[in-house]
Protein backbone atom coordinates (compact mmCIF):
# COMPACT_ATOMS: atom_id res chain seq x y z
CA UNK A 1 0.00 0.00 0.00
CA UNK A 2 1.30 3.24 -1.07
CA UNK A 3 0.57 6.66 0.28
CA UNK A 4 -1.48 9.15 -2.39
CA UNK A 5 2.03 10.99 -2.58
CA UNK A 6 3.73 8.39 -4.28
CA UNK A 7 1.16 7.46 -6.12
CA UNK A 8 0.68 10.90 -8.12
CA UNK A 9 4.61 11.11 -8.44
CA UNK A 10 4.09 7.58 -10.61
CA UNK A 11 1.61 8.62 -12.26
CA UNK A 12 2.93 11.88 -13.54
CA UNK A 13 6.27 10.34 -14.48
CA UNK A 14 4.72 7.31 -16.29
CA UNK A 15 2.39 10.26 -17.79
CA UNK A 16 5.97 12.42 -18.71
CA UNK A 17 7.67 9.06 -20.09
CA UNK A 18 4.53 8.61 -22.58
CA UNK A 19 5.00 12.30 -23.46
CA UNK A 20 8.74 12.27 -23.99
CA UNK A 21 8.02 9.00 -26.17
CA UNK A 22 5.57 10.94 -28.34
CA UNK A 23 7.88 13.86 -28.91
CA UNK A 24 10.24 12.13 -29.95
CA UNK A 25 7.91 10.15 -32.37
CA UNK A 26 8.83 6.99 -31.32
CA UNK A 27 6.28 3.99 -31.81
CA UNK A 28 4.84 1.29 -29.01
CA UNK A 29 6.47 -1.03 -30.41
CA UNK A 30 9.35 0.75 -31.50
CA UNK A 31 9.72 1.53 -27.87
CA UNK A 32 9.36 -1.70 -26.47
CA UNK A 33 11.31 -3.34 -28.79
CA UNK A 34 14.38 -0.65 -27.84
CA UNK A 35 13.63 -1.36 -23.73
CA UNK A 36 13.04 -5.46 -24.07
CA UNK A 37 9.53 -5.37 -22.74
CA UNK A 38 6.14 -6.25 -23.91
CA UNK A 39 3.25 -3.49 -24.80
CA UNK A 40 1.77 -4.41 -21.49
CA UNK A 41 4.62 -3.61 -19.28
CA UNK A 42 4.42 -0.17 -21.33
CA UNK A 43 0.82 0.70 -20.51
CA UNK A 44 2.12 -0.22 -16.72
CA UNK A 45 5.00 1.93 -16.98
CA UNK A 46 2.70 5.24 -18.83
CA UNK A 47 0.13 4.82 -16.34
CA UNK A 48 2.23 5.06 -13.13
CA UNK A 49 2.11 1.22 -12.07
CA UNK A 50 4.05 0.98 -8.78
CA UNK A 51 4.91 -2.73 -10.05
CA UNK A 52 7.11 -1.92 -12.93
CA UNK A 53 10.99 -2.66 -12.15
CA UNK A 54 13.38 0.15 -11.80
CA UNK A 55 15.53 -1.31 -14.59
CA UNK A 56 12.37 -0.74 -17.12
CA UNK A 57 12.65 2.91 -15.63
CA UNK A 58 15.86 3.20 -16.27
CA UNK A 59 15.84 1.72 -19.51
CA UNK A 60 13.09 3.80 -20.46
CA UNK A 61 15.06 7.36 -19.28
CA UNK A 62 18.17 5.59 -21.44
CA UNK A 63 16.17 5.36 -24.83
CA UNK A 64 14.98 8.75 -24.04
CA UNK A 65 18.15 10.06 -23.89
CA UNK A 66 17.49 11.05 -20.07
CA UNK A 67 18.99 8.36 -18.03
CA UNK A 68 21.97 11.21 -16.62
CA UNK A 69 18.30 12.43 -14.47
CA UNK A 70 18.35 9.21 -12.73
CA UNK A 71 21.69 10.06 -11.10
CA UNK A 72 21.28 13.04 -10.30
CA UNK A 73 17.95 12.47 -8.67
CA UNK A 74 19.11 12.34 -4.52
CA UNK A 75 22.82 13.89 -5.52
CA UNK A 76 24.33 14.47 -2.48
CA UNK A 77 25.03 18.41 -3.25
CA UNK A 78 21.83 19.30 -3.68
CA UNK A 79 20.04 17.28 -0.75
CA UNK A 80 18.69 20.38 1.02
CA UNK A 81 18.01 18.27 4.02
CA UNK A 82 21.16 16.25 3.82
CA UNK A 83 23.15 19.75 3.53
CA UNK A 84 21.26 21.02 6.71
CA UNK A 85 21.41 18.29 8.77
CA UNK A 86 25.30 18.12 8.19
CA UNK A 87 25.61 21.61 9.05
CA UNK A 88 23.66 20.95 12.62
CA UNK A 89 26.03 18.20 13.34
CA UNK A 90 29.12 20.72 13.03
CA UNK A 91 30.88 20.79 16.61
CA UNK A 92 30.55 24.52 18.00
CA UNK A 93 33.97 24.37 19.45
CA UNK A 94 37.25 22.57 18.27
CA UNK A 95 39.36 21.86 20.80
CA UNK A 96 43.28 21.25 19.65
CA UNK A 97 43.98 17.79 21.45
CA UNK A 98 47.49 17.95 20.27
CA UNK A 99 50.41 18.15 22.80
CA UNK A 100 52.85 20.85 22.04
CA UNK A 101 56.81 19.50 20.76
CA UNK A 102 58.76 18.58 23.28
CA UNK A 103 62.50 20.19 23.35
CA UNK A 104 63.97 16.74 22.58
CA UNK A 105 62.24 16.92 18.98
CA UNK A 106 62.79 20.82 18.22
CA UNK A 107 66.72 20.00 18.95
CA UNK A 108 66.33 16.35 16.38
CA UNK A 109 64.86 18.51 13.73
CA UNK A 110 67.66 21.38 13.87
CA UNK A 111 70.41 18.48 13.43
CA UNK A 112 68.05 16.96 10.70
CA UNK A 113 68.41 20.32 8.86
CA UNK A 114 72.49 20.77 9.19
CA UNK A 115 74.38 20.18 6.07
CA UNK A 116 76.63 16.92 5.59
CA UNK A 117 79.74 18.14 4.10
CA UNK A 118 80.51 13.94 3.27
CA UNK A 119 77.66 13.92 0.77
CA UNK A 120 76.66 10.19 2.20
CA UNK A 121 72.72 11.83 3.22
CA UNK A 122 70.07 11.50 1.19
Amino acid sequence: MSSYQVQAALKRLGHDIRVARKKRRMSVADFCERLGVTDKTLAKLEVGNGGVRLETLAMALMVLGELHRLGEMLDPAKDDTGLVLDQARLPERIVNRRKPPSDKSATRQARSDEIDDEGSAF
